[in-house]
């Protein structure tokens, strides 16, 4: 029987689906009627979701071979390939589900004077996208995963291509195209592990199609028992998937562009959620699937990110136009994802949630902010703007407080989550852990540059005119989706036990499915150097 918190996880799917579809009806209407639609869609998804904070239980049997979920939902779909609608919520998936949905209120709140052509159309992308979203986070079927994994791209390429920055088409086009194509590619390679595991249960295991993660943990840990290369291409196959979305160098191509193009509650959606899908779907899928090819591929995955780090870092040192600089700290930040992942223990796990959660409201804002200052200057290069601080009392304000959010200043989320997982992953990797935290002293320089080009200095002879004729500062809307954001950094800074508590135990087993894996990995070649030394002799 179907308990009311069981029945919110298809809804939390069903009223961004809904209300972006009424939305687009009613376009013809009235201009602003969508606009208020996607808002109370939003705010009653997000509303749904403390619901499921508050009512939930969320713990774990650690010894169990499968994880524990807190709420589940599951409807035959098409039975003679064993593939259900089965959702389920756990701690990690409920605070990846309360970022997205309260980001999509910012991002419609962003968008509000911004988007004036299609409005309707605008909302059912947008509605559609975090739709998609949710459904990844929820999906536990394999094949569902997958449907929704494709299908919440489709409204992003739309958001690009349409109502992109640039004027020339072509430009839109062209970063739309890049980002479905690297996506694309991607996701099939991924899908080629998801089938190669399904057809490997089917011949081997079970000898029945199923696409259930229950069954198909099983299946992965049956195979890396017996035919350990071949666990290890399926676990690569899975990883490039999530990767070219996270993304890791040097499958990061797509990102600048994506982000120079993109209308800013675009830039809101790529930057705070679509990028942390591939970080859950890692720690979701990755790790307890394949901890064995894990353990052995993480060297390789950490350096990775840590090119990543300084290569994102030094790429945004050289950028004059603000929304491609925070796209390529965004880069940077995502070896610290991988850092935490592959380190593998509970405190690495945990620093990444209070990371992930911290770097969406952060990067977020700051994106919201790029189109703030757009709408006033009507210009992102950063050389055109000195001197606004003596123009913007509010703007200036928090441009400077996001940005020491964003470069890890105590007291606010992400030094949390960095704390966190340099501390885990030391004990294990103390060179990369080391290396990865000399990295946090580009991140304020780049941090310094941003303040320093736009709020500082001398206005350009372009920005002149307009300190003779003060700009308008932020308004009401403006500050107050600002300072959710800020709230919710000082929220995470000064008492992360909140949301700690929440995704314990789900981290807990993840940790304790991976770490025993990497014990056994160290046992087997110790034995197999004591059997090197005994033939020896």
């Amino acid at each position: 029987m179907d308990t009311p918190n069981n029945l919110i996880l298809p809804a939390l799917i069903l009223v961004p689906f809904i209300a972006g579809f009424a939305c687009w009806l009613v376009d013809k209407l009235d201009q602003h009627l969508p606009r208020y639609i996607a808002l109370v869609g939003m705010l009653v998804t997000l509303l749904l979701t403390v619901v499921l904070w508050q009512t939930g239980t969320y713990s774990y049997d650690l010894g169990g071979a499968n994880p524990t979920w807190a709420a589940q939902f599951n409807l035959p779909w098409i039975q003679s390939l064993g593939i259900n609608i089965h959702l389920a919520v756990d701690g990690l998936s409920l605070l990846m589900i309360g970022l997205t949905a309260l980001l999509g209120v910012l991002a419609i709140g962003c968008s509000w004077g911004e988007i004036q052509k299609h409005v309707g159309f605008f909302h059912l992308n947008l509605l559609w996208s975090l739709g998609g979203v949710i459904g990844v986070f929820l999906a536990i079927d394999l094949f569902l995963f997958f449907f929704f994994w494709e299908m919440m791209l489709v409204p992003i390429y739309f958001l690009i291509a349409l109502w992109g920055h640039n004027t020339a088409t072509k430009s839109r086009v062209y970063a739309a195209n890049k980002f479905f194509i690297y996506t694309q590619v991607a996701g099939l390679i991924m899908l080629i592990g998801i089938l190669g595991l399904v057809a490997y249960n089917a011949t081997a295991v079970t000898g029945q199609i199923s696409f259930g993660y229950n069954e198909l943990l099983v299946a992965a840990h049956h195979l890396e028992a017996n035919n350990p290369t071949l666990a290890y291409a399926f676990m690569v196959c899975l990883f490039i998937g999530f990767a070219v979305k996270l993304p890791v160098f040097p499958l990061h191509g797509w990102l600048p562009d994506a982000h120079a193009q993109a209308p800013t509650a675009g830039s809101v959606d790529l930057a705070g959620i679509l990028i942390k899908t591939a970080a859950y779907g890692l720690l979701r899928f990755v790790i307890p699937f394949f901890p064995l090819a894990s353990a052995q591929f993480a060297d390789i995955a950490i350096i990775f990110g840590l090119i990543g780090i300084f290569y994102g870092a030094w790429l945004a040192f050289q950028q004059t136009d603000m929304k491609r600089l925070l796209a390529y700290t965004s880069i940077s930040h995502m070896g610290f994802v991988l850092l935490a992942i592959y380190a593998g223990n509970l405190l690495t796990f945990q620093g990444l949630m209070i990371m992930m959660l911290a770097h969406g409201l952060s990067s977020a804002a700051l994106f919201i902010m790029c189109g703030q200052v757009y709408e006033r200057l009507h210009t992102r290069d950063m050389r055109l703007m000195g001197g606004m601080r003596g123009q913007f009392q509010y703007l200036s304000f928090f441009l400077m407080f996001f940005v020491a959010a964003l470069v890890g200043i105590p007291g606010l989320g992400n030094f949390i989550g960095e704390f966190l997982i340099l501390m885990g992953s030391f004990e294990k990797f103390p060179v990369f852990t080391i290396i990865a935290a000399v990295s946090l002293v580009f991140a304020g320089l780049y941090g310094l540059i941003l303040i320093h080009k736009t709020l500082f200095g001398v206005p350009s002879e372009e920005q002149k005119e307009n300190h003779a004729n003060p700009l308008k500062d932020l308004n009401a809307r403006e500050v107050v989706l600002l300072m959710i954001c800020a709230l919710g950094l000082l929220w995470l800074g000064l008492y992360p036990q909140s949301f700690l508590d929440i995704s314990n135990s789900s981290m807990a087993w993840l940790a304790n499915s991976y770490i025993p894996v990497q014990e056994v990995v160290e046992v087997v070649q110790e034995v197999t150097t004591q059997v090197q030394s005994v033939e020896i002799q």
